[in-house]
């Protein structure tokens, strides 16, 4: 469920604080920041921010496409991996497979026999009897 709109978009009033400091220096430094639950507004745009994310800090840059979205979006907290070494044999041996198995034009190599032709099955008009 959303917010509701009446209510406007939450930001932590500290980091309101901190972006209007900013706004008045010239060469400003990113803010730190642990609220990633806070909203990003069209005032932020251009600014640094550093998110944290529950191990350090990621240091995000506030385009116009961002607003409307929360700071924690923007800093991930897990970190994939990977799948499991059993799903890489299996890919690999798939893959393997597929490379060994010739293509239909493909001519056979030197020395391997040529398929023979598969006969017909017998039916009941031409068996023996």
């Amino acid at each position: 469920m959303s917010r509701s709109v009446w209510k406007g978009p939450f930001v932590d009033p500290s980091l309101l604080k901190k972006v209007e400091k900013l706004k008045t220096k010239a060469n400003p430094a990113p803010i730190k920041t642990w609220s990633r639950k806070s909203t990003i507004i069209p005032e932020f745009v251009g600014i640094s921010f550093l998110i944290y994310n529950g191990k350090k800090f990621i240091p995000i840059k506030i385009s116009e496409e961002m607003v409307g979205h929360k700071l924690g979006e923007f800093s991930p907290t897990r970190q994939f991996a990977g799948h499991t070494p059993a799903d890489k044999k299996a890919a690999q041996t798939a893959e393997s497979e597929s490379a060994a198995k010739p293509t239909a034009g493909a001519k056979p190599a030197p020395g391997a026999k040529a398929a023979t032709p598969a006969k017909p099955k017998e039916t009941v008009d031409n068996a023996k009897k």
